[in-house]
């Protein structure tokens, strides 16, 4: 069991981190792909490539057409998205933060409107303290703005003290930026090559959890 400090807050990414969003993803990237003339991509290049938000990716993939190819993206995902499952024990570990009182938040990379119209759908708004998604924040993960944003009507701060639970590299890199203890998620990274015991992507993190059993371990542990 890794030694991490006390939380008192708990920050947690959503795509893939508390729900898997990954068929719904890869539906609509391709399709949009398909429409702007790309090549398809595999389903594991997909969770490869889908990290930055739409406005960051878009423009590198799509160019000078970014906005019209988001535009579409966003009509293809939002035809889907409450499909969406949460991973087994995301709920069990969202009751025991709300249990223990700990500011929770969850800042992700997809669009705030669809981010907040998921949690709802799933009836999971009152787990959580702020809910800061794409756009509603200067600038996205992995720069410091959005986690600034879901502490500013708060007494906290971010630091060593907050959690930071994300599956990818941008979540790990997001919280080296801003000070908080990070923790990896999920199975997937150990299969990449960027994948150390310490680091992934190059960046460092303070522990690994396989799933949220894991993480219910770590915060009975605390």
């Amino acid at each position: 069991m890794p030694q991490l400090p006390p939380p008192k807050a708990i920050i947690f990414d959503w795509d893939n981190t508390l729900v898997d969003t990954w068929p719904i993803i890869h539906v609509a990237i391709n399709e949009t792909l398909k429409h702007m003339g790309h090549p398809l991509w595999t389903f594991e290049q997909t969770k490869a490539r889908v990290r930055k938000s739409m406005r960051d990716s878009f423009p590198e993939l799509f160019g000078a057409d970014w906005e019209k190819a988001g535009a579409f993206y966003q009509a293809q995902y939002r035809a889907n998205h409450l499909n969406l499952q949460p991973l087994p024990h995301a709920a069990d570990v969202l009751a025991a933060v709300k249990g223990r009182g700990l500011y929770s938040v969850v800042v992700s990379n997809k669009k705030g409107g669809n981010l907040r119209q998921e949690i709802e759908h799933l009836s999971w708004t009152k787990f959580f303290d702020t809910i800061v998604g794409s756009d509603d924040a200067a600038r996205d993960k992995p720069h410091a703005d959005p986690v600034h944003l879901a502490f500013e009507k708060s007494h906290l701060k971010s630091g060593k003290d907050v959690w930071f639970i994300g599956d990818s590299e941008i979540d790990l890199e997001c919280a080296a930026a801003t000070g908080c203890t990070a923790i990896l998620y999920g199975e997937w990274a150990k299969s990449q090559p960027a994948f150390t015991t310490t680091h992934f992507g190059g960046h460092p993190y303070a522990a690994h959890v396989h799933d949220h059993q894991e993480v219910l371990k770590l915060l009975s542990a605390k």
